[in-house]
């Protein structure tokens, strides 16, 4: 393992930990600013849904700090305790991103329809990429074909990651839309709430650069090799 690859590892988790540690400090800041309207989080997702005509979707309240996601397979959005239940600009900022993919799915919004169905190619392609790595690097010498297995693997987990993109900050907009225009969210508070969505959208931003980055490094190695 050469110096070239540590230094791109050690710069990859540091620029993500600066932007996951951003992007959680700002949900704690508007987390403790209560939301005019004094609704939960709860209470904007199903005002969201209910503007849009959805009304085959569960809100459940999930565990964890920011585990919230919507669940195409099942309906629900879970929302984590402090959103689900919490009355600030941030609880309404996420429940009303969540219920943005609900929009998405139910307009037929086409990269997220593509980012569903290759989850189960992409499950398979992070666990050949785990073991494949751990076994290119311990028998380099004698099948150098593993590490093209590694790459191959890692070209799905990367198109998942650029996929992942488009279809998060049209999440959010669709979601500060939707505050906007209803007046969820008033002056500031509109304000607050981009701020943190943008962070959001941030950390999948650098998933996707450390991705293509680490994609690059392992296709010039193997090309090397040759």
């Amino acid at each position: 393992m050469n110096i070239s690859y540590l230094l791109l590892v050690g710069a990859i988790a540091l620029v993500g930990f600066l932007v996951q540690n951003q992007m959680k400090s700002k949900f704690r800041k508007y987390g403790l600013i209560p939301l005019q309207n004094g609704m939960t989080g709860r209470e904007v997702a199903a005002t969201m849904l209910d503007h849009y005509g959805i009304h085959d979707v569960n809100i459940v309240q999930g565990e964890g700090f920011l585990s919230d996601h919507y669940n195409p397979s099942t309906k629900t959005v879970n929302l984590s305790p402090d959103v689900y239940n919490g009355r600030s600009i941030a609880a309404a900022s996420v429940a009303a991103h969540e219920c943005g993919h609900v929009v998405q799915h139910n307009t037929g919004y086409s990269m997220l329809a593509l980012r569903n169905a290759i989850v189960p190619v992409v499950k398979i392609s992070a666990v050949v990429q785990q073991w494949g790595f751990l076994a290119a690097m311990m028998f380099m010498g004698s099948f150098p074909q593993l590490l093209l297995i590694v790459i191959l693997a890692m070209v799905v987990t990367t198109l998942f990651s650029l996929i992942t993109l488009p279809v998060e900050f049209d999440a959010s907009r669709r979601a500060l839309v939707w505050l906007d225009d209803t007046g969820m969210t008033r002056g500031t508070e509109y304000d607050y709430a981009k701020d943190s969505l943008k962070w959001a959208a941030l950390t999948y931003l650098v998933a996707a650069l450390a991705s293509v980055a680490m994609l690059v490094y392992f296709i010039l190695s193997y090309l090397g090799r040759r």
